[in-house]
Formats: structure tokens, C-alpha cells, sequence
């Protein structure tokens, strides 16, 4: 019975929209400006689109995150995302860039170490990517290890702005080394390589990947030597963000048997960082590339190994830890980039929207059913009254006057117009007007009368 009521109501309103549609013109209109209003309101409040350009602090041109930063700015142009890479001076420099709204840089490579959580509150982790071990090359021979054969030596700790430099100073003044027994030089990378096989420092220490051209170049070379961290353990005790590596004998170069035997080295791990308000489908986009980029099998670490979601200096982003427990978000797997943000931000609006509409839309019908009926019963109210007039005055009431009211009502109800279903009440209505007229007519007549 009530879905049979419901599929009545909904045919009477149709037919009054038929029938009085020039009188929704305005309304509707009105309508929809307001929902177009709210709907770009939403959307300009959710920021529903990611930037078409997003900038990355990479360290120096030829140094191993700008070598890697590149890779990332291919697999980003596939999904329309220009990626400007920012050559810095390095970790240090990169972490600078990243604090500083103004620069304008989103995302960049950390090394783990150089700064936390209470001094970078704007910026949040997508994970760690690799491995960046430390490196010391030193000319001639030795039978001490480690940091203390760099006493009264001249030696590369790299570039102001560097992660090299940071970590290198750290560690050297840890074990009692500082400017006043050794020389210090600021080369990069592939300067300090050159210098030390020229002959021009004693001693390079470098941080830079397995496959780097200037530790590959030095690993073979017979004028260096590659030496060992016998206390690694101990550093990594003392530094958590540090990882202990060893280097195979012979992995260098098998014919010549470089380096001659395990060397144990000490690594930190460069994490991908961002700003907080890097839009959710960039990140995702990030970190996507990182899996392509980091995740296979190397001298170092297992396939799969990287990306991780490991943090040593500032937190996981939400974004990060929903993709290393599901992957990429649905959408984004199974339609193109552009499309998928856009239905997802599509969806995050029309949520809210759709839980106002549809309560509106719901009851609409009673509502209608409602405004129908008041203004049936308003007219039944006018009628209720003259007719008290009529009981309570008697011959003392001006007929001609009620009469004359009556006449009003009675136009009043010709001219309303009610869909099909509510026609009985209207008819009912017109029905007891002309039983209040008769009798008025009735009461006219006896008063001439007598």
C-alpha cells in the first residue's frame, strides 16, 4: 500500500511539473547556480588536481642523485608530470630548500641523519630508497684501518652543502681527528677521485653509490686502497641511521683482485622527502617510481629491499604507509593518471553533496504533499470562519458582505490548480463552499422576509 501511495505521489508531482513548469524556471535556476557554486567551492577547497610541475632538490649535476633524480623525471613525464630537477650542493643543501617554502622545491633526497622531526615539521618521508655507503680512499699503504689512518693527512670531505661533508665531520671528530692535524679540501665527488690519483690529496671520502663511475674507477686502480671499518658495529650502535655493509673481495675487479679482501664499510640510507602539502597523487606517483627505479637486487641489498617504509629522521606520510600495505590506489592502477585523480577528487565531493541532496530529495515528496495540502486547508480555514460568522451573528450579520466573501473564496478554489491526485480534496472543498452558499442564500431570503 505505501509503495503504491509513493508511485501516486510521484505521478501527481510529475503531472504539476507538467502543468506549471514555466513557474520552475526561476527556482531551477537558481538551483543549479547554487550547486554549480558549491561544487566549484569544494573543488577549489579539496585542490582536486595535482600540479602539472613538481621540483626536486637532487645534490650536484653528476653526482648520484641527480643520476637517479633523472630517471624519476622520465617515468613522471609518461603520466604528464614535468619533474625540474634542482642541482644542490648536496643533502645538506637539499634539506635547506625543502624547509623553505619560497623555494618552491616539493621533493628531494635526504641523507638519514642530518636533521629530525621537531626541526622539519613541514616535511614528511615517502620512505628509504638506498644505500649511500661511505667510501674512504687513501694513497700508498697501510696496516692501520679505518679513520685513523686520515691522521696528518691531506683529505677530501666533500663540498660545503654535501651529506659527504656533514657525516665525514662528524665522524672525524668522534675519533679525535680535526683541522689542526689534518688538511681539509672540499672536492666533489669526481674531483676528489682525480686529485687522489694525481696524487694531489692523500685520502678522498666519498659518498656515492656501488656503480658510481669515480668508486668503480678507484675500486680497480692499484695507486689507491679501499680501507675497512674494523668498529662498524660500534658506529651503527652509536648512529642508528647507519647500516654496516661489507665489500666482497675480488667484486671491484676479479682479474686484479680489488679490493684484495672484505672490506666492512658504514652506510646511512637516502630516504624521499616531500612537504606536507605535496598533493596524495604526486606521492603516490613518487613512489611508484621508486619501486620501478629501486626495488631490484644489488651489490648491497635484495630485490625488494627498496623502497621501505623506514624513517630515521622525519615521519612516514599517510599516503606512504596506505602504498606500501596496498600499492597504488585503485583508480590510479586501472586508468590513466589524469582520468583517475580526477573521479577520485570527483568522488571526495560529491559525497558531501550528495549526503545534503539526497535527504532533500528523499522527502521531497512529502514535502510537496504537504504544501498542497495547506493550501487547500487555508481556503477550508477561510470557509470555517465565515461560516462561524454566519452561526454566531444570525440576521445581524451583512450578508451582503459574506456573501461577497464567499464569492472571493469560491474564485480563490476555481483558480487552484492541484495534480489529478489531489483533485478529491479540492472538489470536496468547492463542495462545501456551495453548501455554505446555500445556505447564506437560505438565510438572505428569511431575513427579507421577515
Amino acid at each position: 500500500m505505501g509503495s503504491l501511495n509513493m508511485r501516486s505521489l510521484v505521478v501527481a508531482v510529475r503531472e504539476y511539473f507538467r502543468t506549471h513548469h514555466f513557474k520552475l524556471i526561476i527556482p531551477v535556476a537558481v538551483a543549479v547556480v547554487i550547486v554549480a557554486t558549491l561544487l566549484w567551492t569544494a573543488f577549489v577547497a579539496l585542490k582536486p588536481l595535482p600540479p602539472h610541475t613538481v621540483t626536486m632538490a637532487t645534490g650536484p649535476e653528476g653526482g648520484a642523485f641527480y643520476e637517479v633524480a633523472t630517471r624519476y623525471r622520465e617515468i613522471l613525464a609518461r603520466e604528464g608530470i614535468k619533474l625540474v630537477l634542482l642541482p644542490t650542493g648536496g643533502a645538506v643543501e637539499n634539506l635547506a630548500r625543502l624547509r623553505d617554502p619560497r623555494s618552491n622545491v616539493d621533493v628531494g633526497f635526504l641523507q638519514g641523519g642530518i636533521t629530525s622531526e621537531k626541526e622539519s615539521p613541514d616535511l614528511e618521508s615517502l620512505g628509504t630508497v638506498f644505500y649511500e655507503p661511505l667510501w674512504i680512499f687513501y694513497r700508498g699503504s697501510s696496516l692501520e684501518t679505518g679513520l685513523k689512518i686520515l691522521r696528518g693527512r691531506k683529505i677530501s670531505i666533500g663540498p660545503e652543502g654535501s651529506g659527504t661533508r656533514s657525516l665525514a665531520l662528524e665522524l672525524l671528530t668522534r675519533n679525535g681527528i680535526n683541522q689542526n692535524i689534518t688538511k681539509f679540501f672540499s672536492y666533489s665527488p669526481r674531483e676528489a677521485g682525480e686529485k687522489l690519483l694525481e696524487g694531489k690529496i692523500d685520502a678522498a671520502l666519498i659518498i656515492a653509490a656501488w656503480d658510481s663511475p669515480t668508486v668503480r674507477r678507484l675500486l680497480s686502480d692499484r695507486r689507491v686502497e679501499l680501507t675497512s671499518f674494523p668498529r662498524a658495529d660500534a658506529y651503527v650502535a652509536l648512529y642508528p641511521f647507519l647500516s654496516k655493509l661489507i665489500v666482497p673481495a675480488g667484486v671491484g675487479d676479479l682479474a686484479k683482485n680489488r679490493p684484495p679482501k672484505d672490506v666492512f664499510l658504514i652506510a646511512p640510507k637516502a630516504s624521499l622527502i616531500v612537504r606536507k602539502e605535496l598533493h596524495p597523487a604526486i606521492q603516490y606517483l613518487l613512489l611508484d617510481a621508486a619501486e620501478q627505479i629501486h626495488s631490484g637486487p644489488g651489490i648491497f641489498q635484495k630485490s625488494g629491499q627498496f623502497p621501505a617504509a623506514e624513517t630515521f629522521d622525519v615521519p612516514l606520510s599517510d599516503n606512504a604507509r596506505q602504498f606500501y600495505k596496498s600499492g597504488r590506489p585503485f583508480l590510479q592502477r586501472h586508468l590513466p593518471f589524469w582520468l583517475a585523480v580526477f573521479i577520485d577528487r570527483l568522488v571526495l565531493v560529491l559525497i558531501p553533496v550528495v549526503g545534503v541532496i539526497y535527504p532533500l530529495v528523499r522527502f521531497m515528496p512529502a514535502f510537496y504533499a504537504w504544501e498542497i495540502r495547506w493550501r487547500i486547508f487555508r481556503l477550508y480555514g477561510e470557509l470555517r470562519q465565515l461560516d462561524k460568522d454566519l452561526e454566531s451573528r444570525g440576521g445581524t450579520q451583512n450578508i451582503d458582505d459574506m456573501i461577497k466573501r464567499l464569492d472571493q473564496l469560491e474564485d480563490k478554489a476555481k483558480r487552484l490548480r492541484v495534480p489529478l491526485f489531489y483533485a478529491n480534496l479540492l472538489y470536496t472543498l468547492r463542495m462545501h463552499i456551495t453548501l455554505v452558499n446555500e445556505r447564506l442564500r437560505k438565510h438572505e431570503g428569511s431575513t427579507k422576509t421577515g
